[in-house]
Formats: C-alpha cells, sequence, structure tokens
C-alpha cells in the first residue's frame, strides 16, 4: 500500500472576526526599540486588568451576534413554542445580567485563561523580572469575583 501524502491543517481555522474591540487603556504598555525591530513591553497591570474585564464581560454580557441569533429564534417559523419559550427566556437572562449584579451564568468558580505572545511581546512581574504573566492574569480574574 502506498504512503499517503502528507497534509497539514491547522487545528482551529479562524473564520472572519467580526468582534467589537475597545480600548481598555492606553497605560501599562510601550513600545521599545531592539536591534533593529520595536518591543512591546507590557506591564503586569496591563494583564491584571485585561483579565478582570474579560471576565468581567464575559460573566454579564453576550456578543451582540449572539443576541441576534437567538433573537431570530423568535421569529423563526420553524421554530417550536418550546425554542421560542427557551429564546425568550435567554434574552430575558440577558437583559437582567446586563445590569451588573447577577451574572448570566452561575458558574463554578473556574477560571481558565489562555493566552499566546510572540517573541516581539515582552512582559514582566511587578519585580522587574521576566514574565509574572500567570499571577498578573490570576489577580484579575481575582478582582473579577471579590
Amino acid at each position: 500500500m502506498p504512503t499517503p501524502e502528507f497534509f497539514y491543517q491547522e487545528m482551529f481555522e479562524l473564520g472572519e472576526d467580526d468582534t467589537e474591540y475597545r480600548l481598555l487603556t492606553a497605560e501599562h504598555v510601550s513600545l521599545a526599540p531592539f536591534g533593529d525591530t520595536e518591543i512591546l513591553q507590557v506591564a503586569p497591570e496591563a494583564l491584571t486588568l485585561l483579565a478582570n474585564q474579560a471576565f468581567h464581560d464575559i460573566n454579564f454580557f453576550l456578543r451582540p451576534r449572539h443576541l441576534r441569533q437567538v433573537a431570530a429564534i423568535l421569529d423563526d417559523p420553524e421554530a417550536s413554542e418550546n425554542d421560542r419559550m427557551v429564546a425568550l427566556t435567554l434574552l430575558k437572562n440577558a437583559d437582567v445580567a446586563s445590569a451588573g449584579l447577577l451574572p448570566f451564568c452561575q458558574d463554578t468558580g473556574t477560571a481558565i485563561v489562555m493566552g499566546k505572545k510572540r517573541q516581539q511581546g515582552w512582559t514582566h512581574s511587578s519585580d522587574g523580572a521576566p514574565g509574572g504573566d500567570e499571577e498578573a492574569l490570576a489577580r484579575g480574574v481575582f478582582r473579577t469575583y471579590t
């Protein structure tokens, strides 16, 4: 039997990104020259702020596109009464959560953070040593829930 030809495919192929981004702050990040390139320097406060805001938003807001998809169920002629009831309940829960007091989902208290940085991005801990990302991100998650 002949050896099959090798074919590589990325595990998670990215689709169109229609995410609405916003600037949280211009503080705690800077560009610095290094050789013939620029390095993005990120202070731990930036990672803490980012994690805090991200977990807050995840808990209290659904993305507009998701809300539109759920709302479309209400007008879908093929949707059952149960489909419409579930969609309406989700929309009501999203409205309550958007006030920022009761989160959309009562979770288990487990937070999973995954991030990537390239070689032109440097982070440092509060004492100036390289790294410290994990502590800074964990502090941001902690602030969300306390």
